[in-house]
């Protein structure tokens, strides 16, 4: 009877744990399409549930990451909402990282984060820290996959906004910090094109390239750009604030 008792236990443990793991890949599955329904919410908790089964689910953990970094974007005047959102991000980014050090998707939530808790550092020394490691991370994504669209898309941003910071701002920044790497506006397009190559469909690359050939007085390019990005698909709920932003850009370059 002892012995039926512990293999009916054994059966039932060993069921529970079959249908957790079957349970993973349905989650994922069902996180992907809210995503594609552009309900963003509703995807990031689908994946809390694969991590609250697997702690280590490399997929979850940077969809959670990416997820969380655009959530904060919806709250821009919620200063909390916003500084919670991108505070879980980088944690799900650190964690992925942890997960596989090697993994160019890893990388590339650590680049985004790091990029984006930048906005929200108190403190100058652990805004530039944050700056750094934006470029650091991104640099090590394109080491492991060179055709990766948003590394491509994150270093070029970088060079854009390192290239624009004015001489006042660079001097303090040299003096107290000791500086940052040089950014090149040249650099910026070049790296930007790349991303725009490998993934044509990422309306955030349309944007800042239109912003730089507009501060390269290169109005044809500004124009093609922009018309193009209007046309794309809406894939997520922050492409219609962008591609909003790219149509009044477009209708003043005209």
């Amino acid at each position: 009877m002892k012995k039926l008792i512990l293999f009916i236990c054994v059966f039932f443990v060993a069921a529970i744990m079959v249908s957790k793991a079957q349970d993973i890949p349905t989650l994922l599955k069902e996180g992907v399409q809210l995503e594609r329904q552009q309900k963003e919410i509703e995807a990031l908790e689908k994946y809390k549930l694969v991590l609250s089964q697997e702690p280590s689910n490399l997929i979850a953990l940077v969809k959670a990451a990416e997820l969380s970094t655009m959530l904060a974007g919806f709250n821009e005047k919620d200063t909390k909402s916003k500084q919670l959102f991108l505070s879980s991000a980088g944690a799900y980014a650190v964690r992925a990282y942890n997960a596989n050090p090697k993994n160019a998707e890893a990388a590339y939530v650590m680049a985004l984060t790091q990029a984006k808790l930048a906005d929200i550092q108190p403190d100058n020394k652990k805004l530039i820290e944050c700056v750094r490691n934006s470029k650091i991370y991104a640099d090590q994504a394109l080491a492991i996959n060179p055709a990766h669209a948003k590394a491509n898309f994150t270093v070029g941003k970088w060079h854009m906004e390192m290239a624009n910071l004015n001489m006042v701002k660079k001097a303090a920044v040299k003096l107290m910090y000791g500086g940052l790497p040089e950014g090149n506006i040249d650099s910026a397009v070049l790296f930007l094109e790349k991303a725009r190559t490998q993934d044509p469909y990422f309306v955030n690359t349309y944007l800042e390239l239109a912003k730089i050939y507009d501060q390269l007085h290169q109005p044809t390019k500004v124009i093609e750009v922009l018309t193009k990005m209007v046309k794309l698909p809406t894939r997520k709920t922050e492409d219609i604030s962008l591609k909003a932003a790219g149509a009044k850009m477009l209708a003043a370059a005209q």
